[in-house]
């Protein structure tokens, strides 16, 4: 059966597609900072949860040694932060610095790390998720912090998408809606439910084709 390796796999969006990739069969490799308080995952029947840092290039570099050259069909990097909420006038550039690190520099340290993982597999699949918040053409006078980071992921991986397509990578990022999680708030509109099976669905079907592809949830374009 296919392997996803999910980040941020201990709650929300990541928790719920470690439990519906776990139910469709497939190997399921959670990674979340603190493995020993992530109970709702490790609870899901044989599901892997190895602890990771996103931040910490240390760490990654740690769970890469430890799956050593295992084929990862799917990385899929969803580990991510709100980052500071304020704006202009008040912008605490600490705040903007660690959100650019968990948002931009986690997920691209973690494909560098495993790109010859996913390169060796089936799938060849790398999955990222993103925000339309990140959308220059929709850009709104807000949330300076999470906008900012998730266009610079957005150029990222655009980027790597094209340099890589040759190896045969699907790259694409999504936009997973307002859904009702610990960062969204509970009276989003979308539930981990809906969101995550809109993805997975895109992502069974997936072929080279949409390589750099920006989507939303239930498979609208994304304009940059």
């Amino acid at each position: 059966m296919p392997t996803i390796l999910i980040t941020g796999a201990s709650r929300g969006i990541g928790l719920e597609f470690a439990n519906q990739f776990t139910a469709d069969g497939w190997t399921v490799i959670g990674a979340c900072r603190n493995p020993g308080e992530a109970e709702p995952v490790s609870a899901i029947g044989g599901i892997e949860v190895h602890e990771l840092d996103v931040d910490d290039g240390a760490s990654v570099m740690a769970l890469k040694q430890a799956l050593g050259d295992r084929r990862i069909d799917v990385l899929l990097n969803n580990a991510g932060i709100i980052g500071q909420r304020s704006g202009f006038g008040t912008l605490n550039y600490d705040a903007w610095a660690g959100a650019m690190n968990t948002n931009v520099f986690g997920p691209m340290r973690m494909a560098e790390a495993f790109a010859d993982n996913v390169m060796a597999s089936n799938r060849k699949q790398m999955v990222f998720i993103s925000s339309r918040m990140g959308s220059i053409a929709e850009t709104n006078p807000n949330a300076y912090v999470y906008r900012s980071s998730k266009t610079a992921l957005n150029m990222a991986v655009r980027c790597m998408s094209i340099e890589l397509a040759g190896r045969g990578l699907t790259a694409v990022l999504f936009h997973p809606g307002h859904v009702s999680t610990d960062m969204g708030g509970a009276s989003a509109p979308v539930t981990p439910l809906r969101s995550v099976a809109g993805m997975k669905q895109q992502i069974l079907g997936f072929t080279q084709a949409d390589n750099g592809r920006f989507l939303t949830f239930d498979g609208d374009e994304i304009p940059w």
